[in-house]
């Protein structure tokens, strides 16, 4: 995941915002502390007291570190050569917000970075506090975030390091998230949350393909045990999500009989999900999701998905050659906002836009 936060109050700079000096200096602060818990891999690897199992993982993730540069193309850099504790369960926490009867998010805009679809915070308490004095007539919720880039931005202090909020992934959702968010080292588009989080997700699906190909036969049953259950329940959201769009743009429809069938919707997509739940084996992993979802979140959620099938046109249309693909994605990120949208579409034409209302 993307943290907007960081590169905007690192940078500096004088711009109109509606995050205070107090969201900036959490985010400067958060993040020198994540810093400062970072030690190189090696460090770890050679301390008698570091389990072994985090050792297994630390030597997998700098393998998987080497493949992404020599195989995928990624930034050889500092980041994710480094580790820390950071003794919680997530990097940050992620406020979003959508409209009561709209899928669209509300953004937030800083300085660097653009607009945004979500504000980030390095406590759980303060992202709380700040979801719950939005207006009321909001969608709102907050999700733990295991992973962030700072877009290259930091590799002089030492790059972004390896987590234990993610650290413990099975291996072929670890290799998915290294991936990722040094993808969004490449290529980044100011304002652009949808382009950035889809180019990002289609690197590391076409990576993570590629790295599962050459990994062992228990890694590859794990990821697919998996990623089953995240496309089995990511078609689940996507066919609510069509469902309430349907009904937000149904202009013959009057706002109380939109929330009737919003409830209903909601009712229906969280029944199902138990009858989902049923062939898991017990697997509880989107019970946290599903317990707040709302516009807001199946807004979050579509922000990665949205233009995937857009991007792997372009691998392919590229040859399958990263290199001239990450040329031909930065010439999309160079355009103007309406004119990216377009060549997206035109790469993609069953790909709808997310919503304007």
């Amino acid at each position: 995941m993307l943290a907007q936060l960081l590169v905007a109050s690192l940078v500096g700079g004088c711009a109109a915002t509606d995050a205070g000096p107090s969201y900036y200096w959490q985010s400067v602060t958060g993040h020198l502390k994540l810093m400062h818990a970072a030690r190189p891999v090696q460090d770890w690897l050679d301390d008698p007291a570091t389990p072994p199992v985090l050792q297994q993982k630390l030597v997998l993730a700098q393998r998987m570190r080497r493949f992404a540069v020599t195989e995928l193309g990624l930034p050889d850099n500092a980041s994710y050569r480094r580790y820390a504790d950071l003794q919680r369960r997530a990097a940050v926490y992620n406020v979003v917000a959508a409209p009561e009867l709209s899928l669209k998010l509300h953004n937030w805009c800083f300085p660097v970075a653009g607009c945004v679809g979500y504000r980030g915070y390095f406590d759980e308490a303060e992202a709380k506090a700040f979801a719950a004095a939005l207006s009321s007539n909001m969608d709102v919720a907050v999700y733990p975030v295991p992973a962030y880039s700072t877009l290259g931005w930091m590799n002089w202090a030492g790059g972004d390091p390896l987590l234990n909020t993610f650290i413990g992934y099975p291996e072929g959702e670890l290799a998915r998230l290294l991936f990722h968010e040094l993808a969004h080292q490449v290529v980044y588009a100011s304002g652009d949350t949808v382009f950035n989080e889809s180019f990002a997700t289609a690197v590391e699906r076409i990576g993570g393909a590629r790295w599962l190909a050459q990994a062992d036969e228990p890694a590859r049953q794990a990821y697919a045990e998996f990623d089953g259950r995240r496309q089995a329940f990511r078609a689940h959201a996507l066919a609510t999500r069509q469902r309430l769009q349907a009904v937000y743009d149904d202009v013959s429809l009057d706002d109380d009989t939109k929330r009737q069938r919003k409830a209903a919707a909601m009712d229906d997509f969280r029944r199902r999900y138990q009858e989902l739940k049923q062939g898991w084996g017990g697997y509880k992993g989107y019970d946290a999701w599903v317990a707040q979802a709302s516009n807001a979140t199946f807004g979050a959620q579509a922000a990665y998905d949205q233009w995937v099938p857009a991007f792997d046109v372009l691998f392919e249309r590229e040859g399958r050659d990263f290199a001239r693909f990450y040329d031909a994605v930065r010439a999309l990120a160079a355009m103007g906002a309406d004119d990216r949208q377009a060549a997206l579409q035109a790469l993609a034409p069953a790909a709808s836009p997310l919503p304007t209302h």
